[in-house]
């Protein structure tokens, strides 16, 4: 009995820690450095972009999104910059949290080493180049603080492979590595180690076509046999995550889980009940919307949805539960039972999603 009463706490105690890291990435977006948060230079045939408060995961910050938008604007109109590469200073992040919309008409390559998660995504993952390394941590984990995966999640994640997006959307899975290639978030894969040899090479080019980067990046993933020969980590199970999330409703995705019984549905279906119920029915319908839509159009739903979620109160409930760890909406989350009632009770659809989408298909 002691022994059980351990394994419940342990697990209480590791679902907070996955919360409060969350958390943190949000504080971390609104704090301001002394230094510059973002260097914005010329080198070679290149204008290259560095988040530049590794303290911080490289979070975004709306004074960072500015600046990198204007000038982004700049280089798009300047003929001697040919491409645009971007990182994260430091080791450990590329970019953990905050958000920049917009497409650059430039090469743009992302170096998406470390973590990788929220606004971090939004400036790689719609870029013709994305390279991951060994370190490269990739999650869209808003479900768990009342949120979406926006940032054009509504886009790219029903365009992975079969219905991978819509279970890394609404579990938060984690990718590391050469998975994050192999599930189709990153174009390319090389080892860290090389990674500063490569930006060299990149702005070393002379007036490079699309065709001349994507050689340079080719030749640098064919060298890399890093976990070459080690397989996807959701491979066994892929044909499962097919028919599992290919419903229409998040309770018969539950069911799907409960009827399966195998120790991995179970773990899954154990994350899930831990999530918003209004955070899972909201993404399971941003992704049914949005594998139909353009970018522009889903970036146009998806905001006035961040709109309608600042007006209810999961999000704001998510947000204080990770703070503490004791409130209401963080005990709904760790019994099995109240997620549950909760997804039957919201009905098809949380009131909120249909005058968010509908309103934009009108106009």
């Amino acid at each position: 009995m002691g022994l059980q009463r351990l394994c419940r706490l342990m697990s209480r105690f590791n679902s907070y820690k996955r919360t409060n890291i969350i958390l943190q990435h949000l504080k971390m977006s609104n704090h301001t450095d002394a230094a510059a948060e973002v260097l914005l230079e010329r080198k070679g045939c290149a204008g290259v972009i560095t988040l530049n408060r590794p303290r911080f995961l490289n979070t975004l910050t709306l004074g960072m999104i500015r600046q990198i938008y204007a000038q982004l604007k700049k280089w798009e109109q300047d003929p001697k910059t040919f491409l645009i590469i971007i990182k994260g200073a430091g080791e450990k992040a590329f970019c953990a949290g905050g958000d920049i919309r917009d497409s650059c008409q430039k090469p743009y390559i992302a170096l998406i080493h470390g973590i990788t998660m929220g606004g971090g995504v939004g400036v790689s993952v719609h870029g013709q180049f994305r390279v991951a390394t060994e370190k490269s941590v990739f999650a869209m984990p808003e479900t768990a603080i009342g949120l979406f995966p926006d940032v054009g999640g509504g886009y790219f994640l029903p365009r992975l492979q079969g219905k991978l997006g819509y279970f890394l959307a609404l579990t938060g899975f984690r990718l590391k590595g050469r998975d994050v290639y192999t599930a189709g978030i990153a174009t390319h894969f090389v080892d860290f180690e090389k990674l500063g040899m490569l930006e060299e090479d990149l702005l070393a080019l002379k007036s490079p076509s699309k065709e001349n980067i994507a050689d340079v990046l080719e030749t640098y993933h064919a060298k890399s046999k890093t976990d070459q020969d080690k397989p996807f980590i959701l491979e066994e199970h892929m044909d499962k995550i097919n028919s599992w999330f290919s419903a229409n409703t998040v309770e018969q995705i539950v069911d799907n889980l409960q009827q399966d019984g195998s120790s991995f549905a179970l773990e899954q279906l154990k994350v899930i009940k831990k999530m918003s119920p209004t955070s899972l029915k909201i993404t399971l319908r941003q992704l049914m919307e949005g594998s139909s839509k353009t970018l522009p159009e889903v970036l146009i739903m998806e905001y006035r949805l961040s709109q309608a979620c600042m007006k209810g109160h999961d999000f704001h409930e998510g947000v204080r539960a990770a703070e503490a760890f004791e409130r209401c909406l963080c005990s709904l989350a760790k019994s099995p039972e109240v997620p549950a009632l909760l997804l039957s009770r919201l009905g098809e659809t949380p009131a909120m999603v249909n005058p968010a989408i509908y309103h934009f298909a009108c106009t």
